[in-house]
């Protein structure tokens, strides 16, 4: 599932395909991929235009042009590729927008999200995040201890819930509570002001080192890189990890390296 460190690599994607670039073709394959608007509409709002700088928020990718703003949401399987006219299509590629030739593909395999169209680019962009948390990459560690000290769930159902914080997936969440030697299971309101601290630094690291390599790396050394083997085993301690759902999601932790602390 594409996380934060994912849409900030599609963000570069689309600066460095499109930025500055005018629209010149939108074609839509699939207009399931819409949402709140028509392929009559979205063509005729983006025809012409030119991509100005791209932002992100959270999982959501905001295309700007020097009218509205395409809104991107990768879901479980999308991703946002740069291609030439000539390229092969692929089977899963929704929605082309040529620009002075070349290519910018929406492409998803299971569509569970898609694309918005803020006419707007203030007040529709803010209506469709309204839901939203502040950036987990951007947060400061006051902001991020007052939003956890509120959540009297999991930590780990916190850290994943982007209306407290955008941009957290499971695997990104697993990670930083190993590194910050939390176990996921932990009520977030009773972490101690040195947890919160160490939580807040790790994420920082992790999405740092996440965000250069364009995705949660399967190092290794990293707690992403042994979750999936036959046998799992602690990259810190090499001690067995331990497994189950917490809010609904997969768990992975160490529990030499994570203790209960409850």
């Amino acid at each position: 599932m594409p996380e934060l460190p994912d849409v900030e690599g599609f963000r570069e994607v689309l600066a460095s395909c499109a930025r500055g670039k005018r629209i010149e073709r939108v074609e839509v394959h699939d207009a399931g991929v819409l949402h709140g608007v028509t392929v009559s509409r979205l063509r005729r709002a983006l025809r012409g235009r030119r991509f100005a700088e791209p932002a992100r928020h959270g999982k959501w990718l905001l295309a700007r042009t020097d009218g509205p703003t395409l809104m991107m949401h990768f879901g479980m399987t999308g991703q946002l590729v740069c291609c030439r006219p000539g390229d092969p299509p692929d089977p899963h590629d929704r929605v082309v927008l040529t620009v002075d030739g070349e290519e910018l593909r929406f492409r998803d395999q299971r569509k569970l999200q898609g694309l918005w169209l803020a006419d707007d680019p203030d007040a529709d962009v803010a209506r469709i995040l309204h839901d939203q948390g502040p950036d987990a990459l951007s947060v400061d560690r006051a902001a991020f201890a007052e939003l956890l000290s509120r959540r009297r769930g999991r930590v780990k159902a916190a850290l994943t819930d982007q209306s407290v914080l955008a941009g957290l997936g499971n695997l990104l969440a697993d990670e930083i509570l190993w590194r910050a030697g939390l176990r996921p299971t932990r009520r977030a309101d009773r972490l101690d002001d040195d947890e919160l601290r160490r939580l807040h630094t790790e994420m920082r690291r992790t999405l740092r080192s996440s965000v250069r390599a364009g995705r949660v790396p399967p190092r290794k050394s990293w707690l992403t890189g042994r979750r999936d083997d036959s046998d799992p085993t602690c990259p810190r301690c090499d001690g067995p990890l331990s497994r189950e759902r917490v809010g609904g999601r997969g768990t992975v932790w160490c529990p030499r390296c994570q203790p209960d602390g409850s």
